[in-house]
């Protein structure tokens, strides 16, 4: 699979903006595969939004729930939220999980983050997530 700079800025970018939501939906998919869910299994999802942001895609199962986006502020990189929920239409959920965007480029990984995230609640903060990524050899 073909690296992509998930970083790179979309803000208004219609171009850049249609990529990122093509490529990260790709990645999701390819993450709910690894997962072993049907097509019906999850729903993924692709907010567009205004100029101004990225927008965000999601991945909702009935027990965890995924959303990409680009982060707003020059901080930490926290584009992947991972996070329990009890359903579909939970859009709360448990505990925020954020991971770097660079970990889309690494399926398989993202996955195992997912499904210890879904499994038993796990709760990490940013720098043990960019352990994992690096350890991952995404980061």
């Amino acid at each position: 699979m073909r690296k992509f700079n998930f970083n790179r800025c979309v803000r208004y970018d219609a171009t850049g903006k249609a990529r990122f939501h093509s490529m990260a939906k790709a990645r999701l998919r390819a993450v709910a595969k690894l997962l072993e869910l049907s097509p019906g299994d999850y729903d993924l999802r692709s907010n567009i939004a205004g100029p101004a942001v990225s927008g965000e895609i999601t991945l909702h199962t009935n027990h965890v729930y995924v959303q990409v986006a680009q982060p707003f502020s020059g901080g930490p990189d926290t584009g992947i939220l991972i996070r329990t929920c009890n359903g579909r239409d939970d859009f709360c959920g448990g505990h925020n999980t954020f991971a770097p965007l660079a970990l889309l480029n690494d399926p398989a990984a993202l996955a195992v983050l997912v499904d210890k995230v879904e499994q038993g609640g796990l709760r990490m903060s940013p720098d043990q997530i960019r352990t994992y990524a690096q350890a991952a050899g995404v980061l």
